[in-house]
């Protein structure tokens, strides 16, 4: 387990080789910088890791899945160059999740905003609960879903992303995202929703580990340059972070 002063990532892995990967903040499993870091870093060395067949990817508690970027994170950017930095958090973890070698599940059991709703369309399959709406905030508080756009694009398709991004104030239901392709399969309770990922889990790892890479990267086809084009995102939020507008927006937001 790593252990970072404002939440944790945490990994283990069983005999079946069935490696599971959690993260936690105390606020809603937001993601300051640090945690990106560490989540990425993790999924790399985890997927790399000869022991592991596939990988679970998760949060704690039960009622929010993530709620995206740190506010106070956000507020604290001073220039350009910082904003870059910080977005790219969010860029690592959805390239690490992209280029990794294994399969990675997603379980979703409570909410995900804003770059939440990126990290569980980075996941390769995604079970959640009935509680696991979603929401791209990110225009609210005057940005725009710019670094996990390619990643919740490619996973529901450019229509239904545009809705996620510009009706920006309300949440969709978790069968909205299910109906669209972001879920496979939703479930009434997180005993139900841990179930079915543990089931899954196990008949992934009994097939061909070669066969699991080959379909994972045609899963992917088309994504090469996301390494540069997550890169060009996360300087247009880092730029736009910068503004009075957004700058209040977030004060405001924060206050609710």
């Amino acid at each position: 387990m790593s252990t970072l002063p404002t939440g944790t990532v945490t990994t283990s892995t069983d005999a079946l080789g069935i490696a599971t990967i959690s993260f936690f903040h105390p606020a809603h499993n937001s993601l300051p910088g640090a945690l990106l870091t560490q989540l990425a870093a993790t999924i790399t060395a985890v997927g790399q890791a000869e022991t592991t067949k596939v990988i679970i990817l998760r949060s704690e508690g039960e009622r929010t899945f993530c709620a995206g970027a740190s506010f106070d994170e956000l507020l604290a950017i001073a220039d350009e160059a910082q904003g870059q930095r910080f977005f790219s958090g969010f860029a690592h973890v959805i390239n690490a999740c992209r280029t990794c070698p294994k399969v990675i599940i997603g379980r979703v059991q409570g909410k995900a905003i804003g770059g939440g709703v990126g990290v569980a369309a980075a996941a390769d399959y995604c079970f959640a609960t009935t509680q696991a709406s979603v929401r791209l905030s990110e225009l609210v508080v005057g940005i725009g879903p710019f670094v996990v756009g390619p990643a919740v694009e490619h996973k529901i398709g450019r229509a239904a992303y545009a809705q996620l991004a510009l009706d920006a104030g309300e949440f969709r239901s978790a069968a909205w995202a299910e109906a669209h392709g972001l879920y496979a399969q939703c479930f009434d309770s997180i005993a139900e929703l841990d179930a079915a990922v543990q089931v899954f889990a196990a008949k992934l790892g009994g097939y061909n580990p070669e066969a699991l890479t080959a379909l994972k990267q045609v899963f992917w086809e088309g994504t090469a340059h996301w390494d540069s084009l997550l890169a060009e995102r996360a300087a247009v939020s880092g730029r736009l972070v910068l503004s009075e507008f957004t700058r209040q927006a977030i004060t405001q937001f924060k206050a609710k």
